[in-house]
């Protein structure tokens, strides 16, 4: 599976937990780090941890196990790094703070979800 598949499996997986305002933000052009970011928000610190949890479950079942992983305690902003693929999902407030949309995405890299 490549980076933009596997990025489309993650966030399927957040919306089938409710996951709001899910965004896949292409970097390839943009940095080395990784291909894909992929943002999402949940309602409240539990739900934000549920979601990460969740998509760490899920991807688990397809032998693949993130490379990283911070932040899931807190439940503000949690990160899982797949290498090709890094997942942030934040709780709303520390998303609007942080704006990763707007320091990575443009019109032509984001695509909603």
């Amino acid at each position: 599976m490549d980076s933009r598949e596997f990025s489309s499996k993650i966030c399927e997986i957040l919306s089938d937990k409710k996951g709001e305002d899910i965004v896949r933000i292409d970097i390839k052009d943009k940095s080395s780090v990784a291909d894909y970011f992929i943002v999402a928000s949940g309602r409240s610190s539990t739900h934000t941890r549920s979601l990460i949890e969740y998509v760490e479950e899920e991807i688990d079942k397809l032998g693949v196990a993130p490379v990283r992983r911070e932040g899931v305690k807190e439940g503000r902003w949690a990160v899982l790094d797949y290498g090709d693929v890094i997942v942030h999902v934040f709780n709303d407030e520390t998303r609007l703070f942080y704006t990763i949309e707007k320091l990575w995405g443009d019109q032509e890299n984001v695509e909603k979800f």
